[in-house]
């Protein structure tokens, strides 16, 4: 088969070029679109506009992107022969290279990976894998034997002079490789020696059918390429002439099941077109006939069986046919399916950039929306805030007034009543024993705070509660709309609804611990009993110490020995200047008050004389033992009477003027107190609502400043996904360049 001086390959050189310049953009641009997906996905506060599905579709676009171009890389076409052991795939070769360039025969199996490619130099030389040292081999034999020692997973790399070898001389590398039943390790072959290939060459042997071990090698094949270009020898047909009558039923047989393996199973041809992939030859027949030919023999000489020219014809046919394949359709079979693709994964970037783009704008308008809404809510909620303010201090300041009257009317009431409290008094009296006396009184006052307390309570506290929970109510109700509608339904757990009670703290126990009680027995109408019943019980004891002083001052003046006459009385002490006179001016008051009783018992005395004297000339003497029995039947009267019981009711009158006057001194602190606390309790839930409109102009201010960044972000990302959709489009005219220069039929 002669080879032309133009070759069609010339067509390959310069699309692969160019295919390669394009796939080397799209990965770029995958790369990019990729990074640029990760980095809008993986944002939180995008809202994750682009899902990690996009992610996951760039970045394998990135892994198939890079797996293509290392195939458009490469500098050479490949045919990679696969069958069992024995099946003759180097003998194939051979024959197509129209010299012994292989090992084959009886003794040469193939052990090892073995690709075949052009050298412009007149020597033949090899390479074994990880080595760039050139081994040089003269003959066939000397090759088989340096491939003997080589494992079944190494790449030997045979450069066999282009000057003799033709179809060597267009980049063309064929590779023998070992059999499918010795090669174990398929996966790992077919990555390493099989993604690359243009054409695949199954020599499979008439004797048997298609192994289980020959279709899973396709099959891994066929998973890893797209409809892979693959061609079935059945070699050795020869073997077939014994058996004439027999050769159309096993050649249909084998048709049939070779034809359904590339249809059925494979799919990687029509079932019009898959006989065009099979034949039936005799690769050592053409192999021989062709060296007789280059040894200027006749071609069909020597012992041939019959049959030979078919079988010769079947393999120049499947000469044309890959030859066509390469020639003439290598560049649409190779490089269409990738600009498929290509254009697949660009419109599909471009679809993720185009629905990132719409999303962003989306986004960016109805974050814009909410900006604009939440700027209105914070404008709203701080030009409410200060009136509402104002209008609740307000409310506070007149409910606590109004619970200081209240408090202070009904602790006023309440003191009226402290004698009926303290009549309602029970416990042990007993006068006689000090540290019972003290028990009692403690019981007494404890009884009396805690009376009081219950009666304020009755009073006020349900009042009071009612007004406080009416103004927290109000208060809730004007700045709940100030809320977010979230806080507004949980404002009643936030700030709970409790009964308030007044703590009234009236301290009876500190307020009245001096109290001091006297229940000693006194004549009611003794001179200690009158001057109480005149000048009161606290200013009758200065009176009464005041004139005793008076009498011990005036008792060694008042007579000299054996003299009756009365001594003339001191001067007046406000006539005398003394140091101490701001202590004597502040005693007159009570010298004054000493004087006029002195005057009238004196006055009184002085009628009683005249009086005494009248009813003495007509009575006589008769008047005065009865005035002193009168006198002492009344004195034995109140003696006798002054039981535990006058005692104890003494003292609790005494108790009751006494608390009187100490709890009225408190009215005015109690009901400030309770005013106070009035005050606090609703101040304390305003300060809450209030907390919770600062949370929430907050959250407001934190929301616009977020949005803001957000919006900052969307109009980067509306940006970056605009200028990657027309990297696409770019790249999508450069595949229509191509596409109508090297893949649509010229006219």
């Amino acid at each position: 088969m002669d080879h032309e001086e133009r070759s069609p390959l010339k067509d390959f050189v310069l699309a692969k070029k160019k295919i390669g310049e394009v796939f080397e953009q799209l990965l770029n641009y995958a790369q990019d679109s990729s990074q640029f997906v990760k980095d809008t996905c993986y944002n939180e506060s995008l809202e994750h506009i682009a899902n990690r599905h996009q992610l996951e579709v760039t970045e394998a676009y990135i892994s198939k992107l890079t797996v293509i171009k290392e195939v458009l890389a490469r500098r050479h076409m490949k045919v990679a022969f696969f069958g069992r052991t024995s099946n003759g795939k180097s003998t194939v070769i051979n024959a197509m290279l129209h010299d012994r360039v292989m090992p084959s025969g009886i003794g040469h199996t193939t052990n090892c990976f073995l690709s075949v490619e052009g050298t412009d130099e007149d020597r033949a030389y090899l390479k074994t894998e990880g080595s760039e040292e050139e081994k040089s081999i003269k003959t066939v034999n000397q090759l088989a034997r340096a491939l003997h020692s080589l494992d079944a997973g190494c790449l030997v790399k045979v450069f066999w002079p282009k000057a003799k070898c033709a179809l060597l001389r267009d980049d063309l590398v064929l590779m023998d490789s070992p059999g499918t039943d010795v090669t174990t390790e398929l996966d790992s072959c077919i990555d390493k020696f099989c993604l690359d290939a243009d054409v695949f060459v199954l020599v499979a042997n008439p004797k048997s059918t298609l192994m289980n071990t020959e279709k899973q090698f396709f099959h891994k094949v066929n998973e890893r390429l797209s409809k892979p270009n693959i061609f079935i020898l059945n070699n050795r047909w020869d073997a077939s002439a014994s058996e004439p009558e027999y050769m159309e039923d096993v050649r249909k047989q084998h048709m049939d099941r070779c034809v359904n393996f590339l249809v059925e199973e494979l799919g990687v041809v029509d079932r019009q077109q898959a006989p065009n992939h099979i034949f039936f030859v005799s690769a050592k027949e053409v192999l021989n006939s062709r060296m007789q030919r280059a040894q200027g023999m006749p071609e069909s000489g020597g012992a041939l069986a019959e049959g030979f020219q078919e079988r010769l014809k079947a393999f120049q046919s499947f000469e044309r046919t890959f030859e066509e394949c390469i020639s003439q359709s290598v560049v649409k079979t190779k490089f269409e399916q990738h600009t498929i693709r290509a254009k697949q994964i660009t419109e599909s970037v471009k679809d993720i950039m185009d629905q990132i783009h719409i999303a962003a704008a989306e986004k960016r308008v109805a974050s814009l929306e909410e900006k604009e809404y939440l700027k209105d809510r914070l404008e709203f909620v701080r030009n409410q805030l200060k009136p509402l303010t104002e209008d609740i201090e307000k409310k506070i300041k007149m409910v606590s007034e109004q619970v200081a009257n209240q408090v202070s009317n009904a602790m006023a009431e309440e003191i009226c009543r402290l004698s009926v409290l303290v009549d309602e008094f029970r416990s042990d009296f007993h006068p006689s024993s000090s540290h019972m006396l003290k028990i009692y009184k403690s019981d007494l006052l404890n009884h009396v705070e805690k009376g009081m307390g219950k009666n304020l309570a009755f009073r006020c506290s349900d009042a009071v509660n009612a007004s406080v929970q009416s103004s927290q109510k109000e208060m809730i109700e004007c700045l709940q709309p100030l809320l977010p509608p979230d806080v507004q339904s949980q404002i009643h757990m936030l700030i709970p609804s409790r009964k308030f009670d007044l703590s009234y703290d009236l301290n009876c126990t500190i307020l009245c611990a001096d109290f001091q009680e006297n229940i000693k027995f006194q004549f009611s109408l003794g001179w200690t009993a009158l001057v109480n019943r005149f000048l009161g019980p606290a200013n009758a004891k200065c009176a009464l110490m005041l004139v005793d002083q008076n009498l011990q001052l005036t008792h060694p003046l008042a007579t000299t020995p054996g003299s009756g006459a009365i001594a003339q009385a001191p001067p007046p002490r406000a006539a005398v200047a003394t140091p101490n006179q701001p202590q004597m001016n502040q005693e007159e008051p009570m010298r004054y008050r000493v004087g006029n009783l002195a005057s009238l018992i004196l006055c009184t005395s002085m009628s009683v004389v005249v009086i005494g004297g009248v009813v003495w000339k007509r009575m006589r003497w008769c008047i005065i033992p009865l005035s002193m029995g009168v006198y002492g039947m009344a004195y034995l009267f109140e003696k006798l009477t002054w039981t535990t019981k006058a005692k104890e009711r003494a003292l609790k009158k005494q108790f009751v003027d006494y608390a009187t006057e100490k709890l009225q001194m408190i009215v005015s602190f109690t009901s400030s107190n309770c005013s106070r606390q009035v005050q606090q309790e609703i101040a304390s839930t305003f300060d809450r609502l209030c907390q919770q409109v600062d949370i929430t102009q907050q959250d407001l201010e934190s929301e616009i400043s977020r949005l803001t960044t957000k919006i900052q972000q969307l109009e980067t990302v509306q940006s970056s996904s605009k200028s990657l959709r027309h990297k696409a489009t770019d790249l999508e005219r450069q595949l229509e360049s191509f596409t109508s220069r090297y893949l649509q039929p010229q006219n």
